[in-house]
Order: C-alpha cells, then structure tokens, then sequence
C-alpha cells in the first residue's frame, strides 16, 4: 500500500517535470523566434559585424559585435584620429617636412608589408605620409606619422590606448600604430608588452564614428581611389586604394567613401566601409572573412539591409513646437509659461513604415524665472511601443534625446506681482474647496 503511494506520488512528480521541461521549452523557442524575427539572417561569414546609423549611433544590425579581434590595419583609423587632432591643436601642419627614421626604412623594406617604399635621406610632408597612410594603408609612412606625433612608437601608442578609453572603446588595445603584429617588428617590438593589437566590431565602429564626426576631413582623402606617390619626380608610385568599394574600383558601391581595409594571418581580412545615400551615412564593420574580395561582398551585404530597410526622416523643423508639448511652465514669471521649438530639426532613424509608431516624450527642466530666448528648457525623445532601440554606447542612447528651447523671454515677475498673485490663488483656492 506505501509503495504504491510513493509510486503515484513519483509519477506526479515525473508528469510535473515533463509540464514545466515543455512550458521552458516552448518559451525559449518563442524567444529565439522573436530574436530572429528582429535581427535578419544575413548569412555572413565573418566573425563578427556591425551596422550602425553614422548620425545618432544607432546600430541596425549586429552580429558577435563584443568580441575582441585582431583588426589590422584598422588600427590606422586610430593613428589618423590621432594625427587629424594634433593638426587641428597646430603642434604639426599639412605642409611640414619629415624625414625617413631608420624605424620607418626597416618597415618600408619588410617584404610583406604594404608601403610606399620610403628611403632614407627622403623627407615627405605631413600631408603626403598621411594620403599614404589612409589611401594607400602604407605602414612606413604611418609609423613615421607616430614617431612625428609622438615623439615614438611607444609614445604614440600610449597616446592610442587613452584615446581609446576616452572614446568609449571597451575591448581596444593598441601594441603598434599600424596594426603590424607586434612580435614582427624585429628590434622595433615593442618592449614590455604581452598583448597584441585587439578591437571588437563595436569598437571598431565607435572609431570610425568618432573619426568621421571630429574629422569630417577624414573622408576628403579615404575616398580617393588611387594615389600617386612622389608625384612629379622621376620614379612616381602609383597605388589603388585596397578600400575596393570605391569609384572605378572592383567591387564600387555606390555611395562609398571609407572607410578602411585590414590584413593580417591572424586577423583574415576586416572592412570598416562608411557610405552615404538619400542623406543617411551608415558605417558598417566585417571582421574575419576569409579573403580580400569576400570582406567587400559581406560588407555589401551589410549596407545592402541598412539602405533597403532604414530611413532617416525629418519628424520636427527647427523652431517649431511639439503638438501637445507647445509651452513648458515657468515660476516667478511676468508670464507663467514659455514657448517651447525644437532647437535644432529632428530627424528619426527607423525601419521604413515604422516611423509613424515612435511618438515624443517630452521632459521640461524646473524653470524659474528670468529666461532668456533660446535658452535649454528641455527635452523630447521619440520611442516607438515594442521597440528597444541599441545604440553603440550609453552616452550615445543618452544624446538620441533632443533638446528644446524657449521661443521668447520670461521676465522675472516683481515681488508686487507675485503678491497679488499669491493672493489671488489663494482666494482660488479657497473658492475652490467650498
């Protein structure tokens, strides 16, 4: 009789584990349907990828984004952000002559490593070694960029590293100014280091963001598709640009103009392409394809979702007032309310047919009397019900808001003003309750 209730007792147990296994089950299968529903199947084959909106950071389309990689010769983008600054603070100019360092003849004479062949006894500008840097990814001439920068390599890197951190790049790591591994760099390793150059997608991303944003520049020179090197001497070097999504090259797109390529036999080949159409500028990040061509294809891919599926649409003019949201109030005021306009106009990334579903969420400052026209009042972000939207960084999700600003000024009431009203809000009050 005992055993026979401890068997029913067991087979209601076992029935109960069975429940609860199928109702895991069938939620993790709903969850995995939903993830995929989100985010396509785009059938790359790389390591990792990333798509971002260039304006807001907004990514479109991610795939094993965190993972810390070998990037090569993407590490350029960080000595050209690096370079564009020390230009923009006047501690070096376009037109200022360097000479060839030993460092930079060794490199230039490794038989693998891409260069303009630059000799000792030769001086170049600024201007030159960088066209050769960004058009040609010419390690000679990037490593004498840092040695111009920095003083050194290891001087430059440092400076690489706090930049890095500085921008919000979790997983960077900088060894070389040129993406070269290290431990080839023959008595130009660097000493004391036991890590090799490593970026993820997303760190990737935030670079060439960051290098587009501060340095507009950049793309002035990214996105010529050859270039001639000792122009107007005897022994000219003509090079294409190994970005071949570029006019006239292989595998031209229209709209390209960045950003930077990479090889290495650890790294495999990596593209971080930028490329403008209909006003939207999306960035997108390959890491890990397996051969010159197939970065471009990938990347294609990439870009291919992202101007097929986004828009960028214009919700608000500059200086005009959110419907609902058309006044903010305002204490100790000759008026008791101020006008509220967009102090900027508002434009919202979304999937194509999906803008109508975000609405404005508007947040009004504590204001006090006196105001003054065109002062900060606020702010408004657009969200859409169902829809999280992922930004590169937390500051970035932060900044998705836009602020508000007050159409006229707001005198600060007189204390005889404010008396009467006291007074007289008051005797409301008290009407009011009866």
């Amino acid at each position: 009789m005992i055993r026979m209730k401890w068997t029913k007792r067991l087979t209601g147990l076992f029935l109960s584990v069975a429940v609860f296994t199928l109702f895991w089950l069938g939620t993790s299968l709903q969850a995995a349907n939903a993830a995929e529903a989100v985010q396509p199947n785009l059938q790359l084959a790389v390591k990792s990828a990333i798509l971002v909106e260039a304006s807001t950071g907004k990514i479109l389309y991610s795939n094993n984004p965190d993972i810390a990689l070998p990037p090569a010769s993407m590490t350029k983008m960080m000595t050209e952000y690096l370079v564009l600054e020390a230009l923009k603070q006047k501690k070096i100019t376009w037109d200022e002559k360097v000479p060839v360092s030993e460092y930079a003849f060794y490199i230039a004479k490794m038989s693998d490593s891409a260069g303009v062949y630059l000799n000792l006894g030769e001086e170049f500008t600024v201007q030159e070694l960088y066209k050769a840097m960004a058009i040609a990814s010419a390690n000679d001439a990037t490593v004498l960029l840092a040695e111009k920068v920095g003083g050194s390599e290891a001087n430059f890197v440092a400076m690489m590293n706090k930049k890095a951190q500085e921008l919000g790049m979790k997983t960077a790591f900088f060894a070389t100014a040129s993406g070269l591994p290290a431990n080839e760099l023959g008595p130009y390793s660097p000493k004391g280091i036991d890590k090799d150059n490593v970026m993820s997608a997303r760190d990737a991303a935030i670079l060439a963001r960051a290098l587009i944003t501060d340095f507009p520049e950049a793309l002035e020179y990214s996105k010529i598709p050859r270039l001639t090197f000792r122009e107007g001497t005897e022994n000219p070097l003509k090079k294409a640009n190994y970005n071949w999504m570029l006019p006239g090259l292989p595998n031209e797109y229209a709209g390209v103009d960045g950003l930077k390529t990479g090889y290495t036999d650890q790294a495999k080949y990596c593209f971080t392409g930028t490329a403008i159409r209909d006003g939207i500028r999306l960035i997108s990040v390959v890491m890990g394809t397996e051969s010159e061509t197939k970065r471009f294809v990938e990347t294609q891919k990439l870009l291919d979702y992202g101007f097929s599926n986004f828009k960028l649409t214009k919700v608000q003019e500059k200086d005009s007032a959110i419907k609902g949201f058309e006044t903010a109030p305002v204490k100790k005021g000759v008026e008791l309310s101020v006008p509220a306009v967009a102090e900027n106009d508002i434009q919202l990334v979304s999937k194509i047919g999906e803008e109508k579903n975000y609405q404005p969420t508007v947040t009004f400052n504590d204001l006090t009397a006196p105001i003054k026209k065109g002062q900060v009042i606020g702010q408004v972000v657009y969200q859409a019900k169902g829809i999280t939207d992922e930004y590169l960084r937390p500051e970035d999700a932060q900044k998705s808001g836009y602020n508000l600003v007050a159409a006229q000024d707001v005198e600060e009431a007189s204390w005889i003003r404010l008396l009467f009203r006291s007074i007289f809000e008051f005797i409301s009050n008290m009407l009011g309750g009866k």
